[in-house]
């Protein structure tokens, strides 16, 4: 059989392209036809882009059509043999074709309340984020899961699914295989065996600083890193493990740059498998495919594995990005864990010298920047169906605790007009506050904690404490929302004659990305056909603190299950760290042009 190529497809027939494209969408070859007004598809990415699109302008009744074209699983069309080709190729990857009749009838059950709750058949690329096939017992967790969306969620996220499954067939189809980004994928699954104790018999992922999970995740990582070709593996005195790989001329090392970029890989409790680490294995894979090409840039490369960003256990958030820009607090070495181990304790039992700290501290001439990958952590891209995105800001945020103080009194005794309801004052902030950060667009306002202290039934709440949480793009926007928040609170608090008290806890100023290397991202993205999604961090970074020596800029890669993080079902697929890990290699060979 002759190869599929894009050249073939681009210069084929309408027919002929269409035929090529038969089977990508089930039973529904009016998308590949109307896509191929697109053409030339500059990759097989953009191919995949136009494809969504072409279903995205269709309309709503097209769409459900489309996701009723799509078999059940383990339903009547594969008793019954009359699955397409592909949708039998990818049940049986799943083990779905060897079903127990027990596994049989609990999924009719649930394939009979979803089409009855929904309307449409459940749809799931069961070939899963690495195309290797889900497990039964993770398709059954998803599909009850699911069951529980609202349906115009469940709507887009079986177009999601959609798009999954054809972007899995597209690959099939023209014979690519997302190598890197498996190498990617399983580099993190692999660190993910280790967990900390108490964690591990739970099944959760949780490394928090210098415990013995996290000591092992830095081995594994610097053995990963010499595997990969760096010439130089070590860990600091922070536990930070740093791999550099030279540039091109060993004669001028003494005074060519470097361009720093990393992330972190301790986790928060309970946490996913991608937060910070796919910012770790990305430029590892570069630095791997520049070894085994034997090329060397005009710059070195500098991969950090950050020790430590969540303040998971200890309050030290930023601890190992901070080490490198000389903002190590000595004081945070007398802090105690939960167990009353102190830090400087910690750091003994690991082997580091708390004495070497200021030694790591970066000079910012050295450095060309900072650029940081990152899974998104929020639902954009994964709703836009796009799998990079430009990150333009990291959000400046301030955060307070705060309290209501009004008059505890008997609920059924005490008229409307006659209240000082502390929890009603607080209840109007909230939806203030939230009607507030939503004229900016990007910024965001959250009351994440709300207590009524010894609070009842029946009994007017005297008091009520809670959070607040502000972030946006710029120093500026953050300051007006707060300003305009706060002075509602003041004036809240004086019409309902109760008191209230204000503590800020944290103050964190934004990150505007540098515009040469955003630019250097953009550019980056460009070239591998897809469309450029510029957007704001809303979540604190490594390169928060970076930027603050040296010019930084990140790239944002998309998430799957509307992209939540610190959390287990944090993901995405090996497609998207493919992507990933092409446009930072696009970045590098674009920066080594400008020498």
């Amino acid at each position: 059989m002759t190869t599929i190529t894009l050249q073939i497809l681009n210069s084929a027939s309408i027919a002929e392209a269409t035929q090529i494209l038969d089977g990508v969408y089930e039973h529904s070859p009016w998308i590949g036809e109307k896509a191929l007004v697109q053409r030339p598809f500059r990759s097989l990415a953009h191919l995949k882009y136009c494809l969504i699109q072409v279903l995205e302008a269709a309309g709503i009744d097209a769409q459900k059509g489309l996701i009723r074209a799509h078999p059940e699983l383990a339903g009547k069309a594969m008793l019954s043999q009359t699955l397409t080709a592909e949708s039998t190729n990818e049940q049986s990857k799943a083990g779905l074709t060897q079903c127990t009749p027990e596994e049989l009838t609990q999924i009719a059950a649930l394939n009979a309340e979803y089409q009855a709750k929904f309307g449409f058949p459940f749809i799931l690329a069961v070939r899963g984020a690495r195309g290797m096939g889900l497990s039964k017992s993770v398709i059954l967790q998803t599909f009850e899961r699911r069951l529980n969306n609202h349906p115009q969620f469940e709507l887009q996220e079986c177009l999601r699914q959609i798009h999954r499954i054809a972007e899995i067939r597209l690959n099939d189809k023209f014979g690519v295989a997302p190598t890197l980004g498996n190498d990617v994928w399983d580099w993190q699954e692999k660190l993910s065996t280790h967990t900390d104790a108490g964690y591990a018999e739970l099944g959760q992922l949780t490394v928090t600083y210098l415990t013995y999970a996290h000591r092992a995740c830095a081995q594994r990582i610097s053995h990963w890193m010499h595997d990969c070709g760096f010439d130089e593996v070590s860990i600091d005195a922070v536990g930070n493990v740093v791999g550099r790989y030279h540039a091109n001329n060993l004669s001028i090392n003494s005074i060519a740059k470097t361009l720093l970029t990393g992330s972190h890989y301790d986790t928060v409790r309970n946490g996913g498998k991608y937060d910070g680490r796919l910012g770790i294995f990305v430029p590892m894979a570069c630095v791997r495919e520049l070894k085994r090409q034997n090329k060397r840039l005009p710059f070195h490369i500098e991969v950090v594995g950050f020790a430590e960003e969540e303040g998971q256990r200890y309050k030290a958030t930023f601890l190992g990005s901070g080490a490198l820009i000389g903002q190590f607090d000595p004081t945070w070495l007398n802090q105690q864990d939960a167990d009353g181990i102190t830090m400087q304790q910690a750091m003994q039992h690991a082997g580091l010298c708390a004495d070497d700290i200021p030694k790591i501290k970066r000079q910012a001439d050295d450095y060309l920047g900072f650029v940081e990958v990152h899974i998104e952590q929020g639902p954009v891209l994964n709703e836009l169906n796009i799998p990079l995105g430009i990150v333009t800001s990291i959000n400046g945020s301030v955060r307070y605790t705060c309290e209501v103080v009004g008059t505890a009194c008997h609920a059924g005794t005490t008229p409307m007009n006659r209240r000082a309801d502390a929890a009603t004052a607080v209840a109007e902030l909230v939806l203030f506050a939230e009607q507030r950060a939503a004229q900016d667009g990007d910024s965001v306002a959250t009351v994440g904690q709300l207590l009524v202290p010894n609070g009842s039934t029946n009994v007017v709440p005297g008091r009520c404490q809670f959070t607040l949480d502000m972030r946006a793009p710029t120093n500026a926007q953050r300051d007006a929302m707060v300003n305009d928040i706060l002075t509602q609170f003041k004036a809240i608090c004086e019409r309902r004659q109760v008191r209230y008290t204000l503590e800020e806890t944290m103050r964190a100023a934004a990150a505007p990305s540098a515009p040469a290397w955003q630019q250097r991202w953009e550019r980056a993205v460009e070239s591998l056909g897809l469309p450029l999604h510029r957007m704001p961090s809303g979540a604190g970074h490594d390169a928060m603190k970076l930027h603050e020596l040296m010019p930084q800029a990140m790239l944002f890669v998309r998430g799957e299950n509307s992209g939540i993080s610190h959390n287990p079902l944090e993901s995405s697929t090996n497609d998207d760290m493919q992507l990933s890990v092409e446009a930072f290699s696009a970045l590098l060979d674009n920066l080594a042009k400008e020498f």
